[in-house]
């Protein structure tokens, strides 16, 4: 489906006087991916069949990752081009809205949504998560960290210095030393690269520690969504209204990526064990343009339905058993030859 997205790609270059390229991260139950740092070479190489160029469109669909990679992306883009734009067909959540206030200009369409950057920890040194496989912990979160202690001061309004400190001797229990230096780490990280990004678009330093006190706390919620109106009315954010032309494209593109990725759909083990042999291939990222091909990272598999033996006389149940063939970036050129691109990494 990348041939045919690159006609629409084409078009909406035309209508933006730019450059584009494309990054989608899924959202697919089961399937997710999210910003990560094995997509810089991605960048890399399909910014170099770009070239450096006066304009560069982001056109971005994440709900987030990785905050070192995001900033390592806008700072890329940057490089090869005089204007950043990004372009947001529906949502550019979390990192993803880190990625946006770092462009000159943001074009949002009328379902599209920004939202906090507070970031999460997550950590070997984790709570782990109870009944759950070895390494799945709990995230950190920044904020919910520093909600905590806020409710202890504020709401419950306890002044005492040894009761507080047996309040954060509580918190420690649960929560390693060493993951709460981090949390504050973060907390320091992600306002100083909001801070430099926001000088592309936001001039007003009042104006920007406004805007970052939203986005890391004030909010009160990372679920918290930040429609177009808000984004320009209320954060003073530089977001562009596309008209309906140019409305038609960006939602013909998500509406074929969406097809292709299977947004919304939940993957049926059963219903793949039926078809094809039980062979899956699940596409969870793309990175593509008109010059540079399509990037991007797939799961293959194979779904079969096993019989389970039970207690002598019963009748044997049915399960279905998964096996993960390759998990891995690919490639697909212009001319609709695929090879592999990398080994098993995780997006």
């Amino acid at each position: 489906m990348y041939a045919e997205r690159v006609e629409l790609y084409k078009k909406l270059e035309e209508k933006l006087d730019s450059k584009l390229l494309v990054y989608i991260t899924s959202d697919r139950p089961g399937f997710e991916a999210s910003i990560a740092q094995d997509v810089i070479d991605k960048f890399i190489n399909q910014l170099d069949k770009i070239g450096v160029t006066e304009k560069i469109s982001l056109y971005l669909y994440t709900r987030g990752g990785d905050t070192a990679a995001a900033w390592n992306i806008i700072n890329l883009l940057r490089q090869y081009c005089d204007t950043l734009q990004v372009v947001i067909p529906h949502k550019a959540h979390s990192a993803g809205t880190l990625i946006s206030i770092g462009a000159n200009s943001i074009i949002m369409t009328k379902q599209a949504t920004l939202g906090p950057i507070d970031p999460s920890v997550n950590t070997p040194l984790n709570p782990p998560i109870p009944n759950a496989p070895p390494q799945n912990n709990y995230p950190v979160s920044v904020e919910a960290v520093k909600g905590y202690l806020a409710f202890a001061k504020e709401e419950l309004a306890i002044k005492d210095d040894m009761a507080l400190s047996n309040i954060m001797m509580k918190l420690s229990e649960y929560v390693h030393p060493l993951v709460l230096g981090q949390v504050y780490r973060a907390r320091a990280q992600i306002k100083m690269l909001a801070e430099k990004l926001l000088t592309n678009q936001v001039t007003d330093s009042a104006k920007i520690k406004d805007i970052i006190a939203f986005l890391c706390s004030d909010s009160g919620s990372h679920d918290y969504t930040i429609n177009r109106r808000e984004a320009k009315n209320s954060l003073g954010l530089n977001i562009e209204k596309p008209n309906d032309e140019m409305y038609n494209i960006i939602k013909e593109i998500y509406d074929n990526i969406s097809d292709e990725l299977g947004f919304g759909v939940p993957f049926d083990p059963l219903s793949v064990s039926q078809s094809n042999g039980g062979a899956y291939n699940v596409k969870r990222a793309l990175i593509e343009s008109v010059y540079g091909g399509s990037n991007y990272f797939v799961t293959e598999g194979v779904v079969k339905q096993i019989a389970v033996p039970g207690n002598p006389g019963q009748v044997p149940q049915q399960a279905i058993q998964t096996t993960k063939i390759f998990e891995g970036w690919k490639y697909e050129s212009n001319n609709n030859n695929t090879t592999d691109d990398a080994t098993d990494n995780e997006c």
